[in-house]
């Protein structure tokens, strides 16, 4: 078995849920397209804010059978044990779901162990000592909306004891002392109600923020506006956007890349040339053709030469990681801001596929009138510079 997980198959011996066994090749995984709508489904239901109770609740509303009854249905598994409710999702069902790396098209072994081979109990391994193989069958959820969950699930979000709860919760914090904002309302609110204040205000022991309280409202408003003014922009002037990125056009990006991967590969060839020499002047000095100083202070030079044109690669391979990761990142918010050209409402879909998080600063008076600034870091690009993309629209540059 630890071979054959080292070899990258699979271990288990029913697929997860949306997967079955290819007839033609049962190491093989394909989509079960039924249960794949349903998995889908589940990751929808999450990035519009459901956590893993209501998700459950939902399917279980809509009467979709449960991963053991699917199972049974397609003639997967063959076992006589009955569930008196077909339809009960638990919630741990639907967390388990959200949390396998394998819908993204990955393979991942060693997950757990066994103290025994005559034991059944199965042990969770850390992390670190998974195997993963990547892009071994077909995937059924993208990896920007997989890796967009796993960040909900780490700020998972509580209902307040209404039942209600906000899109934002988990999502914004307080720009002075960086905690999270609670989330406030009562069944005697209206929503206009709603409200959110900075955590500190209710811990006891610490130092308390000033009133950072926001309307809920008026911070979905003020969203909303700046994110129709992200996308108006990138809708006008996409190749500008890329420039205010600290970006070029995609010829220039790609002829600096190959100038510094020339250097690498001159700077390699030279490191390789330096370990002849180095050998060169060794049977040198074991021949008595070179003396000992001579020899010291070649190889000294060429140590030294050695080491400086390692740092230079390192250098370089760092810059064109994080030049390549920089323009990946710019492409992929864009082509994400692709998808909602036409937007008019803010929701909890729209909100985690754009935004990773929202900082509210303190309310302050401005020619006399209470103002409230808030920062928004967008995914994959953070933080934006707004002055300048106002100025830039006020130009109507072309």
């Amino acid at each position: 078995m630890k071979a054959k997980g080292e070899s990258g198959k699979h271990l288990t011996t029913i697929p997860p849920y949306g997967y079955m066994k290819n007839p033609d090749n049962p190491n093989q995984w394909i989509i079960d397209e039924e249960a794949a709508e349903i998995v889908k489904k589940i990751f929808h239901l999450c990035l519009e804010g459901y956590g893993p109770a209501q998700i459950a609740k939902q399917l279980q509303t809509e009467k979709i059978v449960v991963p053991f009854i699917h199972w049974k249905q397609a003639g997967t598994i063959n076992i006589s044990k009955q569930i008196d409710n077909p339809y009960k999702w638990s919630p741990d069902t639907v967390s388990g779901i959200l949390e396998k790396q394998e819908y993204i098209g990955d393979t991942v072994n060693f997950k757990t162990h066994k103290q025994s081979y005559k034991s059944k109990k199965k042990i969770n391994n850390p992390k670190e000592k998974h195997m993963v193989f990547e892009n071994t069958h077909e995937p059924i959820i993208d990896v920007d909306t997989w890796e967009k969950v796993q960040e909900l699930r780490k700020n998972r979000r509580r209902s307040a004891r209404t039942g209600k709860t906000n899109m934002f919760s988990g999502i914004a914090y307080c720009a002075d002392c960086g905690e999270k904002l609670y989330y406030c309302t009562t069944k005697y609110f209206e929503s206009r109600q709603d409200h959110f204040v900075c955590s500190t205000s209710r811990k006891k022991g610490v130092d308390v923020c000033g009133s950072h309280f926001i309307r809920a409202v008026i911070l979905e408003q003020g969203v909303l506006e700046h994110l129709k003014l992200v996308i108006e922009f990138i809708s006008l002037y996409e190749d500008t956007f890329r420039e205010i990125m600290g970006l070029q056009h995609k010829a220039i990006i790609k002829k600096e890349l190959s100038v510094k991967r020339k250097a690498i590969t001159k700077a390699e060839n030279r490191i390789k040339e330096l370990d002849r020499l180095f050998t060169s002047i060794y049977e040198d000095k074991t021949n008595g053709v070179l003396t000992e100083s001579r020899f010291k202070m070649l190889a000294d030079q060429y140590e030294q030469e050695q080491a400086e044109l390692k740092e230079k690669v390192k250098i370089l391979s760092d810059e064109i990681d994080q030049q390549e990761q920089e323009s990946n990142n710019v492409e992929r918010f864009i082509a994400k801001v692709h998808k909602y050209f036409d937007l008019q409402e803010l929701t909890p879909d729209v909100l985690n596929d754009l935004v990773k998080r929202v900082e509210v600063y303190a309310p302050e008076k401005i020619n006399g009138r209470r103002t409230q600034f808030i920062d928004i870091y967008y995914d994959f690009v953070g933080l934006l510079p707004m002055k300048l993309l106002q100025s830039k629209m006020n130009t109507g540059i072309a």
